[in-house]
């Protein structure tokens, strides 16, 4: 019997891993608003009614893609910032921001499944592509728990009181974080997001090769807002 359940196992693991490929190659060819269970079966030599063992239909395929892109973006953001020093933390902000475009430019379609426009008639099941969605979130978080000193209150305009800050820090699940950091590491991420897919997606008018010098000062607004201006070294300190 045990022998049977990993026959069983390793055969589905490698059906799902082969399906895996086959619906990335359809969402390069129709986005994910055009995925079909029937071309992907075609592509993988099997007939829609052999696939239909391994998945529910269209809405499972869809949420088997957004996990596993989740999962390899994570993946790769996490690998890059746990390079850099855990006290350096305005470098561990660049790192994430880096890695997740320099991600993205690498993986454009999975980019327009999880950043793009929703797919009509189709809800992502929370409890499935919550844990896997939130893995480079949860890193920027982790910077603003680490780091005990906000920004100054008057560097960002419109800052909400202070009851609204806390009851956006509970919301968010949070309810240790400073809410003023929590605004401002919402701010960069929301920026980090906007100027990649304005690359991605050529927002901004006619493509530009790579627009670097937009994406800099992107993350360079990102470190203001989540750190402040740096400090400056004393006229003492090493170069």
């Amino acid at each position: 019997m045990t022998s049977t359940m990993g026959a069983r196992e390793r055969r589905r693991h490698e059906v799902t891993a082969a399906l895996l490929a086959a619906a990335r190659r359809e969402l390069a060819r129709t986005g994910a608003a055009g995925l079909s269970v029937r071309a992907v079966a075609r592509d993988m030599g099997m007939a829609p009614s052999a696939l239909f063992r391994y998945i529910s239909g269209r809405d499972e395929l869809l949420t088997l893609l957004i996990v596993d892109a989740y999962d390899d973006l994570g993946g790769h953001v996490e690998d890059i910032e746990r390079t850099v020093p855990r006290a350096d933390l305005r470098g561990r902000w660049r790192a994430i921001a880096t890695s997740f475009r320099g991600w993205s430019v690498a993986h454009p379609h999975e980019y327009a499944l999880l950043y793009g426009s929703p797919v009509p008639e189709y809800k992502a099941p929370a409890e499935r592509t919550n844990p896997s969605g939130t893995r480079v979130t949860n890193l920027l978080a982790a910077l603003g728990m680490e780091d005990p000193i906000a920004p100054p209150r008057a560097a960002i305009p419109h800052m909400p009181d202070a009851d609204e800050l806390k009851a956006l820090a509970v919301a968010a699940d949070v309810p240790r974080m400073d809410g003023e950091r929590l605004v401002s590491g919402l701010l960069a991420w929301t920026a980090l997001v906007g100027a990649v897919s304005s690359e991605l997606f050529e927002q901004l008018g006619e493509p530009v090769a790579r627009l670097d010098t937009l994406f800099d000062a992107t993350v360079a607004l990102g470190e203001w807002l989540l750190f402040g201006e740096p400090q400056e070294e004393s006229a003492g300190s090493p170069a």
